[in-house]
């Protein structure tokens, strides 16, 4: 069981990125209310997230959920964010890097970029069978992939919570020091989904003008995820101040 008290006090990365050691193996995932409200109703997701090496506040909520919890300020650190730190660190070093999702369009973009961005960096992509559950055909055919290319850093985007749980099943038989699930950021950097702008993301609003392109989508977090996280926020703090178990 997932309880926000404790994830805050043990999980939460609060540090500068740049403190990341990039020497050792590790697994990377984001959280944000959305994903944490999932996470209380799928056993399988939480498991991956309290399995992370390194897990990102990727959400104003998770940022004011340390303020109200633990009287800690902490930055927001995007799966954006991440996703360019690694880059930079596997040009500056000649890494090889591979990402793992999205369509085969979407990656042939994605690679046209970094040939310009990052031309010290070495690439290979594979576009899996867009279904909601793999088969183990599909999933050796993935790790064959990966593995066959021996890269450095993987990037996974399948979505939360696919993504998530595909690497904690299937991180034992790949062969990668940096694993990192990264969802939307590979359509944020090919150009197919624009992100929000920096006024939106420095105001803590980054979400609204997504919502606004993508309401179908999109609803469901901003409209049911929110108010729930933030129930759950109330009645943890709730608990702490009268001495009980945290939610």
């Amino acid at each position: 069981m997932i309880n926000l008290n404790s994830l805050l006090t043990n999980k939460i990365f609060s540090d500068s990125i740049s403190e990341i050691d990039l020497q050792e193996k590790c697994i990377i995932n984001t959280i944000n209310p959305h994903s944490y409200c999932v996470s209380k109703k799928d056993e399988k997701f939480a498991t991956a997230l309290l399995s992370s090496d390194i897990l990102l506040p990727d959400g104003s909520g998770i940022v004011l959920a340390s303020r109200v919890l633990k009287k800690r300020k902490i930055k927001k650190i995007a799966g954006a964010d991440i996703h360019k730190h690694l880059l930079e660190n596997a040009n500056v070093y000649g890494k090889k890097i591979f990402y793992l999702g999205a369509t085969a369009n979407t990656l042939q973009l994605i690679k046209n970029k970094i040939k310009i961005e990052y031309p010290n960096i070495e690439f290979e992509s594979y576009s899996p069978p867009y279904k909601s559950e793999f088969s183990k055909e599909d999933n050796a055919k993935m790790r064959s992939e990966i593995n066959l290319f021996k890269p450095d850093i993987l990037f996974v985007g399948m979505t939360a919570p696919k993504q998530e749980k595909w690497v904690y099943y299937n991180q034992k038989r790949l062969s990668v020091p940096v694993i990192a699930s990264i969802g939307a950021v590979f359509d944020f950097y090919a150009g197919t989904v624009l992100r929000s702008s920096p006024f939106w993301i420095n105001i803590g609003l980054e979400w609204l003008p997504r919502l606004l392109k993508e309401p179908k989508r999109l609803w469901r977090r901003n409209f049911i995820s929110t108010p729930l996280f933030l129930s759950y926020l109330f009645k943890t703090k709730l608990n702490i101040l009268m001495n009980q178990e945290p939610i």
